[in-house]
């Protein structure tokens, strides 16, 4: 069975998603028969290469906040991410267009290391002090990966290597009727927006597994927490 997870790199609630599904699959009887692949979606898809700028700012700016009311929705999903296990720095974080970040996991992808190169880039941009949105910082995580340092040179300084993958995925998505991530599609039998508690995953698995016919996507997405396709994160 395969679970398709489409997720972006600046969002907290795939990052914690991810460590809830893991949960919840490891939890799951058939979890070995279970094939996962990791999915392209843009936050901020307009946004330039360069174009970065603090988290809290960002947050304070999108939602009208002052930078000590950003600052604390920031520590309510780090106190979340912490319950899950997962490191989260609060400030000096950045945010920025994920668009190289998605093309170079499609290398990934194609060479067999995605999940590794997407752990490594979720620890760096939440819990580590590296930006994902430098180009020395990618490469060196891509190389952490197991994959090629030229190789991945060659990618990052062509904007169109990749790139049709990546607008494959957000296509996908929207026919889907993503409007948020992290969104995780079962079998393309169900879907599952958010990210939810691990017990849920658990559910949907056991779910998508007792009728596995190919049918359109079933959407349940209950109260749990995502990014939106504006950029704006639940908090």
């Amino acid at each position: 069975m395969r679970v398709e997870i489409w997720s972006d790199i600046a969002c907290p609630w795939c990052y914690i998603g991810k460590a809830r599904f893991e949960e919840g699959l490891a939890a799951f009887a058939h979890r070995d028969d279970v094939e996962v692949v990791y999915r392209s979606f843009e936050l901020d898809p307009g946004r330039a290469r360069g174009d970065v700028a603090p988290v809290v700012d960002m947050l304070a700016a999108k939602y009208g906040r002052t930078r000590e009311e950003a600052r604390a929705m920031e520590e309510h999903v780090a106190s979340v991410a912490r319950g899950q296990g997962l490191e989260y720095r609060v400030e000096g974080r950045e945010h920025g267009g994920t668009f190289d970040v998605h093309r170079l996991l499609h290398l990934a992808k194609a060479r067999g290391r995605q999940e590794a190169l997407l752990d490594l880039a979720y620890r760096a941009n939440f819990a580590e002090d590296r930006s994902v949105y430098e180009t020395e910082v990618l490469v060196r995580l891509a190389v952490e990966a197991g994959l090629d340092e030229d190789e991945a040179r060659v990618v990052l300084a062509d904007a169109a290597a990749y790139a049709d993958d990546v607008r494959a995925d957000e296509r996908e998505a929207a026919e889907l009727g993503a409007t948020g991530v992290p969104f995780f599609v079962l079998d393309r039998r169900y879907g599952v927006s958010g990210g939810q508690p691990a017990e849920v995953f658990t559910r949907a698995l056991e779910q998508a597994w007792e009728g596995r016919v190919p049918q359109s996507v079933d959407t349940a997405s209950g109260d749990a927490p995502s990014c939106g396709a504006d950029a704006t994160c639940a908090v």
